[in-house]
């Protein structure tokens, strides 16, 4: 399931966010990719540890607990700290599939990658090439979106960053652990879940509108690793 986010942050939050990473110290990002992925990445990012990922990333998660579309898509459990990369001069990252588990620095925390997050922070003409490519069962998608606004897709997806020819690329990027490993049937909660809620919103007291949510309900507890 490929789901976006638009205006997850402001126009004036992405300018504030940009003007912190113009100063940012950026590393090589290949300090982070996995084995097979490190010979395919070309960028940087900031450190894990940095100050400055902390404090835009502690944002982003603030948020996040309060965007009910993310809610009902991703059925979060456990965030993995969000990370901020570059791509420039022809910077690119090719076909790769996210490591499934990841240890959070600092902390004896392990999460699985079901969902992968990506909050574009530079405008789609400000540079060229950089499209987000994503191939699943949804076919191939080309992602391009407005800073501020946001993917999500499954960790388990093949995925690229085509190389950034012109301009610069700024993003932030995550993985979380949903409730419900299957993206399947998260998609299926997803989908019971938008309807449930256009019905509350007419005023529909049916009894059937009682059942409906006690089906969700009772699907999310068979289905929930929790």
């Amino acid at each position: 399931m490929l789901i976006k986010i638009e205006k997850f942050i402001s126009k004036a939050e992405v300018a504030e966010f940009r003007r912190l990473l113009q100063q940012a110290e950026w590393i090589d990002g290949a300090q982070t990719a996995g084995h097979i992925a490190k010979s395919a990445k070309n960028n940087l990012q900031l450190a894990e540890d940095s100050q400055l990922a902390r404090q835009l990333g502690d944002f982003i998660l603030a948020r996040l607990s309060q965007n009910q579309e993310i809610v009902a898509a991703a059925l979060p459990n456990k965030i993995f700290p969000p990370m901020f990369n570059c791509y420039q001069g022809g910077g690119e990252f090719g076909f790769h599939i996210d490591n499934a588990v990841r240890r959070v620095t600092g902390a004896a925390v392990k999460i699985r990658t079901d969902v992968s997050m990506t909050l574009f922070l530079s405008e789609p003409d400000e540079y060229q090439g950089g499209e987000l490519i994503i191939q699943d069962t949804f076919g191939e998608q080309k992602i391009k979106f407005a800073a501020g606004d946001m993917v999500l897709y499954p960790g388990s997806s093949l995925h690229k960053v085509t190389p950034v020819t012109k301009g610069q690329r700024l993003a932030s990027f995550f993985w979380l652990q949903s409730l419900v490993r299957s993206d399947e049937q998260r998609r299926i909660l997803y989908d019971l879940d938008k309807s449930i809620q256009a019905l509350t919103t007419q005023n529909n007291q049916q009894p059937e509108l009682a059942r409906l949510s006690g089906v969700y309900h009772n699907l999310l507890r068979q289905w929930s690793d929790t």
